[in-house]
């Protein structure tokens, strides 16, 4: 990385940021512990940025939410095989409840700094969530966006019962999609279908193949914003700051409603083509293996699947936007409100969980004693922002559904009667690509298991990791994660001349950035009687410092974290061989004057660095600012012009020319190894 010494940092002037800010991360759910990948591709970036947010534009103006998801077939049918199996015996409620507190000690232990991390189900949030549900959902009905549909799900006829999304398995229909851990109406890549469309389905319960039987709940109309998401795709292209990754995925969703027939089956397809609605085939392409028909309507699609079907037709259908399903028949969830006689429901977890950060946002805003209604500010203000950063799996869900469901309630909101002047405002989708286990996905439910945050933290420390994690570049692609003793290679896990991949930001850390904290500690115990000298940075060195800062800046807006590592690895090197080479040649010349002003310079490069690398390694960072004897609320905030460190101290301080530091003992460690680390 390479600097313009010319630049100055203008405070302010440069780019534009909110006034408030909701950071939120993806709630996992609460069925199992935290695996690496919860950690390392959103907690850890979702963490950085919400700390950097409050050094930039004040802790107050920022919210950093997220909770456990408590509801939806994972959890129910984790929790039916563990009291099958005899390992629990509490309720479903206990059961989430000791997966969240798991989730929140691991949270704690990588110093995510949520403000709240609660439930949907769980202490005030719950309770807010479920106001919250029944509002959007009587909202989206009030404005005409909800369709009261007879919908078939699977019913396990030898259990007698019906059978929720997990607990039925298959493989996906979506054409191109090579998914085996389908499920009723999802796969495990996050593609969406109708239920009846699920490939060779099996209970999970008893192992027969499952019976569809009629059921009625609320769909909302998605396919209705078809042309508003392509002029929402429109917009997101033309941001150079949003990922590629966000509109390529949306756009998949935008085809017309098509069929895909194998191309041997073309003269069955001719018997019965005058039979389905309105359609245009196209020719397999050069090199497929089926042709086309396309409908006008997800309708017309899904009535020509019932005469494919009758006429023994085998096809699979293309993404497309189809009707999102809101409610659904199983009993834990979010009490669905009664709408036209229709009740008995609770509401899908997906839906639910992409208005949770407004519950989140709500609860923690009561918590604090503010009205009710500033959740607003945070949400419809035209100078605030909300960054959600999720998983490249959850797109479909974020940047589809959501921004449909938003659109749906104006010109009202939630809890605000009739219209508003400022609606609910579309998020910022900050979406990361998957982290792997090597060279593979990791999943808990596939033949690759993820080791656990927790068991990584027997191996290495909490900054080495968030530093590794934050320089993977999962915002360009899919990176794979080679924590050496995980190593599938026995041999590899033994050779001490095998690198750990994982170690080589914690060098930076351990190694550079400790001994430029540590030298300008010692000189200045051992040459100027405790004290930091105070003066006039040289030009060089604000120069440099500052165009970091601004680099940093315009990288951290467009949430490029794994740059953010590059520019501050370039930026601790320089300041530490500029400190090397300018002290040794004062001691050489025995230039005191020199001496002073490469301790005034360093102090200055020190105080860059650690306000840089404070979103990165918190508690670190902060030890270096207790031991300069600053309060963190000024260190660490922006508004200043950065000139000096002259700013920082009081009047008296700026008088004598120094300023008080605490004394640092041998052989001390701002970052330390892990003492598995240690030979």
């Amino acid at each position: 990385m390479q600097f313009n010494n010319n630049e100055t940092y203008l405070r302010d002037q440069r780019l534009t940021w909110p006034a408030r800010a909701v950071v939120t991360a993806g709630m996992p759910y609460g069925n199992k512990p935290l695996h690496f990948g919860h950690i390392a591709g959103v907690f850890v970036p979702a963490d950085a940025y919400a700390r950097f947010l409050r050094d930039r534009i004040g802790s107050e103006n920022v919210r950093f939410i997220s909770g456990t998801d408590c509801f939806g077939s994972p959890i129910n049918e984790g929790y039916r095989k563990l009291v099958e199996a005899g390992e629990f015996d509490g309720t479903i409620e206990d059961y989430v409840l000791r997966n969240h507190n798991r989730q929140k000690g691991t949270l704690e232990s990588y110093d995510i700094s949520l403000d709240i991390y609660e439930g949907s189900n769980i202490g005030h949030s719950g309770e807010v969530h479920q106001l919250i549900s029944e509002a959007f959902i009587k909202k989206l009905h009030e404005n005409g966006w909800l369709q009261k549909r007879a919908t078939l799900q699977f019913y396990d006829p030898e259990a007698g019962t019906f059978l929720n999304g997990r607990q039925v398995q298959g493989h996906c229909p979506v054409q191109g999609c090579k998914s085996e851990h389908a499920y009723a109406d999802e796969c495990d890549l996050g593609h969406s279908y109708a239920p009846e469309d699920l490939i060779a389905p099996k209970s999970s319960l008893t192992g027969v193949t499952p019976e569809m039987r009629p059921v009625e709940n609320w769909y909302f109309d998605l396919p209705a914003f078809n042309a508003f998401l392509k002029k929402h795709v429109e917009a997101l292209e033309a941001d150079p700051e949003v990922r590629p990754i966000v509109p390529q995925t949306i756009k998949e969703f935008l085809a017309p409603p098509v069929v895909y027939i194998k191309n041997e089956l073309y003269d069955q397809y001719l018997q019965i083509a005058d039979k389905l609605a309105h359609h245009r085939y196209h020719e397999a392409e050069k090199g497929k293996q089926s042709f086309e028909i396309e409908f006008d309507t997800i309708d017309d699609r899904d009535a020509a699947r019932d005469v494919l079907a009758t006429a023994g037709i085998r096809f699979r259908t293309g993404k497309a936007l189809v009707p999102f399903r809101i409610t659904g028949n199983i009993e834990w969830g979010v009490k669905a409100p009664v709408i036209d006689g229709l009740e008995g429901l609770t509401v899908w977890c997906w839906p639910e969980s992409l208005w949770a950060p407004m519950s989140f946002t709500m609860a923690i805003n009561d918590k604090m004693g503010l009205p009710r209604g500033s959740w607003r500010d945070f949400w419809c203000s035209e100078d605030a922002q909300v960054y959600q950063f999720i998983g490249q799996d959850n797109l479909y869900f974020y940047g589809v559904a959501q921004p449909a469901l938003i659109e749906a309630l104006r010109p009202g909101d939630i809890l605000t009667p009739g219209k508003t002047d400022t609606p609910l405002r579309q998020t910022s989708l900050i979406a990361n690509h998957h982290i792997l286990l090597g060279n593979k996905k990791a999943s808990s439910s596939g033949s690759v298991k993820p080791p656990t945050a927790d068991e990584l933290l027997e191996h290495y420390t909490v900054e080495q990791l968030r530093a590794h994690f934050l320089a993977l570049g999962l915002d360009q692609k899919s990176v794979g994660f080679k924590p050496k003793p995980f190593d599938p290679d026995e041999a590899k896990r033994n050779d001490p001349r095998v690198a750990d991949p994982v170690l080589k930001e914690g060098t930076l850390l351990t190694n550079v950035f400790n001994r430029l904290a540590r030298s300008c500690f010692y000189e200045a115990q051992k040459n100027f009687e405790g004290w930091m000298p105070l003066g006039e940075v040289s030009p060089e060195v604000r120069k440099r410092a500052q165009a970091c800062m601004n680099e940093y800046d315009k990288t951290m807006h467009k949430a490029e974290l794994h740059t953010v590592m590059s520019i501050m690895d370039t930026f601790i090197r320089w300041a530490n061989k500029y400190w090397t080479d300018n002290i040794r040649t004062a001691e050489k010349e025995g230039d005191e004057q020199l001496r002073r002003q490469v301790l005034v310079d360093c102090f200055y490069l020190l105080r860059v660095s650690t306000l840089l690398m404070h979103p990165v390694v918190p508690k670190g960072c902060e030890k270096i600012a207790d031991y300069l004897s600053f309060e963190f609320d000024d260190f660490f905030s922006w508004n200043f012009d950065f000139e000096g460190m002259d700013e920082l101290c009081h009047g008296s301080e700026l008088e004598d020319g120094r300023h008080r530091i605490r004394e640092l003992p041998p052989r001390f460690d701002f970052f330390s190894k892990h003492p598995s680390q240690f030979k």
